[in-house]
This record gives C-alpha cells, structure tokens and sequence, in this order.
C-alpha cells in the first residue's frame, strides 16, 4: 500500500453495487422510450433539481465555464442546466452542475467552479433560490444546499448544516442558524423561502428511519427569522409559496401530506395502506412521490408493486395517481422525483439496470475516497465484509445477498466460493499467513442469534476449488479472526473462552502482535435498556481491548453512547498496531434515511468509519 499507515476497506450500506444515475420522463409514458438519460453516464450521480434559466445565465459567466456556452444558448434552448451529486470527484458525494446541450452533457464540480469547499465533506440537496424583485432591487440567484464540511460539537450530534452561494459573486454563508442541523432544503416558487427539515436543538437518539424532524422556514435573505411551520415532517417541498408538501410515517406507513401554512390546515395526499415518501411538488394540488405498494423481506422474489416507483397524486383525488415508471422499467426501484419543464417531465435516479441481466453481471467497482488522513487509504468496495490479506495483496468480500465469495487479486476478480441462496455467508477473514491461502467464513443465517452458525475454511481460496471445511460444531459461531502465530483451527485445537457475562461480546479480532484481542461489547448497557429498538438491537456497544494470555485485563478504548445511540462495532487494528478503526454512529445522520436504497438484510447501519489511536506498549493510555 502506497500509504504508510495501510488502508481501510469498507462497504456502504447503502450504496447499490449497480451506478445509480439520473433520468426523466413524460408524465404519460407509453413505454420504456419515453425515459431520457439526463447525465454524461459517468460515476454515481443522484438527487437532481434543474436550474432556471436566469440563475444558469449567471452560472455560465463564472471564469470556467465562460468558454462554454453564453446567454444565447440557454434563451435559443440550446442548453438546460442541472445541479446534483455526483462521486466523480475524489469518490465524495458532492454537487456537480450539468450543462445540458442538445447534442452533449457537460459536468463540473461545484466547488471547482466556485471555489468554495475543498476539504473531505457530504454535500446535498442543491437548489435555487433568490432571483426576486425586493422594492428597486433585484436579488441575486443562490445556490442552497446541504453540507458537512463543519464538524460537529459533541458526539452524536448531526453536522448537517445548510449553506448558501451567491451565483454572481461566489460568497458563501451558512443560513443553518448556530448549534441548529437542517436537512433537505427546498426553495419556494418565487425563490424568497427556503423550507428546511430540521433538528433544531433536539438529539439523535439513534433512530435510522423517522427522523421526526420539523419543518421550518426562513427568508433566504433573513435566515435567522426562522418559523417552524410543521411538527414531525421530512423533505419539504413547495407547491406555491404557502402550500408545503412533506412525508411522514404514521404507524406502520409513510404517506405525503399537503400543509397551507396559512390557514394551517394538513391532509393526507396519498392512501393510508402504501409507502409514499420524497415528494416534489409540481404545484399547489399536484406532486410527484416515490411509492411503495407492498412491502417485502430479503427472501421475496419482488414484484413490480414491491418496487419503488414514481407516480403523481392530486390533492383532490388521492385514489387516482398517475403511475409513471410503472410504464417505463416496473422492476427497478425509481427515488427521489424532481419536476421539469412545469411538470410535462418528472426526473429521478434508478440504477443502470439496463445494462444488469443477472446477479454475476454486477460490476464490482472499487473507489478509493479522499481520506482525511494522508497516512491511512480509504476503499470503497460495492460488497459486503471486504477483509484484506495480511501482505494487502488480496482482498475479498461478499455480495449484498450473502449468496457468493469474491476475491481481487493479480489474478482479477472473481467468485470462488458460492452458496445455494442468499443469506447464507458473510463476514470473510484471511488467515494471516499470505502462503496459505485460506479464508474463514460464516456459514449460515446473518445476525440471528437463535440459529446455528458455523465458521468454515476455504481453502486455496485463489485456485476456485471451491470447496470447504467446517470448524465448527453447534451453537451460533461467527466473525472469526486467526491468530498471528496461527497456533491452528478450532477443529484440531483448544477451546480458551476469554470473556464471559449477560452482555454480548461479538466482532472479535487479533492485534498484529498477539497479545490483544478487540472486540465490541454491551456490558455498559444499563439494566433497564429496552430490549430492542423498532426491532432491532438496542445499542450500548463499546470497543474492549481483552489480553489473549490473561482474560481477566480488559481495558475499554471506546465508549459508548448512554442511550440508544450507542453503537461502536466492527472494530479492526491497524497493520502497525497503533490504531483501532470502528464503524459507529458518533455522526449521526446527514440525510433522510427514508430517501436512500435500503438493504433488507442490514441489521442497523452504524454511520462512518472512525480510528482511534492506541498506545501498543501502554494500553493503559488509553482507557475510557
């Protein structure tokens, strides 16, 4: 590894192995021709909103983008401009604008045009706002949108902060208030409000679906005259500039509602028995909403109302939606619509499914990210549990059903082990001597403490043989990790049990010496946690440091949260042994769950990845 402290391989929970990319289409298609590709097609590109006509004049006078076009070629219709993420710069979600002429696509970073942020950092949610007459004056056009460039205060708290760019002048402030988290931006019709979802000075408490936000609203010139307008509400968006359509989940269903903020009054637009979320309003009556008719599990084969889809729903006749995707691709999953063109197009992202005609047909990309510490690389792998060899010169992981090992080597990529159905491998570990060629797998149904679970050797893993040895017997094994001095397998070994309470210990792995073994724990969690929450595990999970040679030292390097968002796992050492690096939730979230892919098998999606430095002489130092 070119990086002197290694690298970190890790796997997005939410991150389809197939591109996502951005399209649209007439509001009454006939078939899969009426869809339009609206990018150049390259990298991960999601969450669009167009650019009028008059803020795009603006944006094409900038010094990089002068040579490109002019005001002509946007009156003429020449050109169409677009702003949304795209990964294409450094592998981070950050905004890009697309310059859309009848014969091509043109796409440029944001902040390379703009020259405002360059530091590692999620932006989101961009779109237009100012544009206005204010008496004799004539406001500038804004770009409004979300960023975490600023870190946050304490742990678990959102950094989500909205900021805005003056498209004229390139200045640019924050109109998210001091100590207050906002999330989805939207701009009102005459581009004066700017609605946002917001914590405000509330705390996470773990919650990875409904975030229950509230709705506020602020004038994008006086941001610090801000109302809520809405209590429990997400992805706010104007049907003119007193009418806020938003999603909410109640009891087991989201729906879309209308709110006058004016009057006050509130209904629901979409019926009570599906899932609808993300609207975009096309007008004071009339939105666009990503839906879900039935629910699945991870096992269904899914049909087309198992998709997510858009449609169009009228305020005063909810029972009769315009299905549109339905008509161009019913099974891909279609999210977060966007409007064109008043409403005679709707845009929104899908997958490149065209180009999918089986699960081995899945491109296995690897991305490396811009990492915030030049000493320490960062892969981004489209597969679950990567696990690299000890020399770094193999990497191997599993797909997102659990169903098939992959390897990356000199060799290529490709699988050289396969199950029967999904769900039933994972969590992948090389053994520690490169020579040998052997992976350890679990082998069985993923996070299901009531069911047997083996851990099983893959030997000449590199050859595709193909076959397997079970090394245990009984009982729920799982995320194994093999020993420096590899001292053998379970099968023809000692059994040493090294930690022993009513907590779970789980994710378990040996320090580069031997001497330590990591792992994450829920003996801080109080006596009176929940058992669950919605359904999942509870949280309360610390990183432990425990002696291999004497189980009574433990020393805790982690702690976690006192309430439910308390979740630090996965821990793993440094190849130096002088850093710990965790999946956890100290961040928070920085979207609306509900807007992303969601992985039916993923037990709680813990957030980022995280180090923490440790002294390997006197572990002590670093006890919490």
């Amino acid at each position: 590894m070119a990086e002197e402290r290694g690298s970190i391989a890790f796997f997005a929970t939410y991150k389809p192995p197939m591109q996502l990319d951005i399209f649209s289409c007439t509001v009454s298609p006939t078939s899969r021709h009426d869809e339009l590709h609206m990018t150049d097609g390259l990298s991960y590109n999601y969450n669009c909103q167009v650019i009028p006509p008059e803020a795009l004049k603006t944006i094409i006078k900038r010094p990089k983008l002068a040579s490109e076009a002019n005001e002509a070629d946007v009156d003429s219709g020449i050109l169409s401009g677009l702003v949304f993420v795209s990964e294409r710069d450094k592998n981070l979600e950050t905004l890009h604008i697309a310059l859309r002429f009848t014969d091509k696509v043109k796409v440029f970073s944001f902040a390379d045009v703009y020259g405002t942020f360059s530091d590692v950092r999620m932006e989101d949610s961009g779109c237009i706002a100012g544009g206005y007459k204010d008496g004799n004056r004539t406001i500038d056009h804004y770009l409004v949108y979300v960023t975490t460039k600023d870190p946050a205060r304490y742990r678990r708290e959102p950094w989500t902060v909205v900021y805005k760019t003056n498209l004229r002048t390139g200045k640019t402030e924050p109109l998210t208030r001091s100590a207050f988290t906002d999330l989805s931006p939207s701009v009102s019709p005459s581009g004066r409000k700017v609605a946002v979802a917001s914590f405000q000075e509330k705390v996470w408490n773990g919650e990875i679906e409904d975030l229950k936000t509230d709705i506020f609203v602020m004038n994008v010139e006086h941001p610090l005259e801000r109302k809520r307008v809405i209590r429990n509400g997400g992805w706010p968006t104007w049907g003119s500039d007193n009418v806020i359509f938003f999603h909410r989940k109640v009891g087991k269903y989201w729906g879309v509602f209308r709110a006058d903020i004016s009057s006050g009054e509130t209904v629901r637009v979409t019926p009570d028995e599906i899932d609808a979320i993300t609207p975009a309003a096309i007008n004071a009556t009339k939105v666009a909403v990503a839906t879900i008719r039935k629910k699945s599990s991870f096992s269904d084969v899914r049909e087309v109302k198992q998709y997510r889809h858009i449609e169009i729903f009228y305020s005063t006749s909810p029972q009769q939606p315009i299905q549109i995707t339905q008509i161009t691709r019913p099974k891909a999953d279609h999210f977060n619509p966007f409007v064109i063109d008043g409403g005679k197009r709707i845009g929104y992202h899908r997958c490149k499914s065209d180009l999918l005609k089986h699960g081995d047909d899945i491109q296995r990309n690897f991305h490396k990210l811009h990492s915030p510490h030049p000493d320490v690389g960062l892969f981004r792998v489209s597969g679950v549990f990567p696990t690299f060899s000890k020399d770094g010169s193999k990497l191997a992981f599993v797909d997102n059903e659990f169903k098939a090992v992959w390897v990356a080597d000199s060799q290529g990529l490709r699988i050289v082990f396969e199950t029967k159905g999904p769900d039933n491998i994972f969590s992948p570990v090389w053994n520690q001597d490169p020579q040998k060629d052997i992976l350890y797998v679990c082998m069985g149904p993923s996070f299901n403490a009531g069911k047997t679970l083996e851990i099983c050797a893959i030997p000449n893993v590199s050859s595709g043989q193909r076959q397997r040895r079970k090394l245990t017997t009984g009982f729920n094994n799982a995320f194994p990790s093999t020993s420096p001095d590899e001292v053998g397998e379970y099968g023809n070994g000692k059994i040493t049990r090294l930690t022993n309470g009513p907590w779970t210990d789980t994710h378990c792995q040996w320090s580069p010496m031997g001497d330590w073994i990591v792992f994450s724990s829920t003996r801080d969690k109080p006596k009176d946690a929940p058992e669950t929450d919605n359904g999942l595990d509870p949280g309360y999970f610390s990183v432990f440091l425990v002696k291999a040679n004497d189980p009574s030292v433990v020393v805790r390097v982690i702690k976690s949260g006192d309430d439910l968002a308390g979740h630090a796992n996965h821990p793993f050492f440094s190849p130096d042994g002088k850093s710990i690096s965790v999946t956890a939730d100290l961040a928070a979230v920085s979207i609306d769950p509900v807007s992303l892919p969601l992985f039916l098998h993923s037990v709680r999606p813990y957030g980022d990845v995280f180090t923490v430095n440790i002294d390997p002489d006197d572990i002590n130092k670093t006890r919490t």
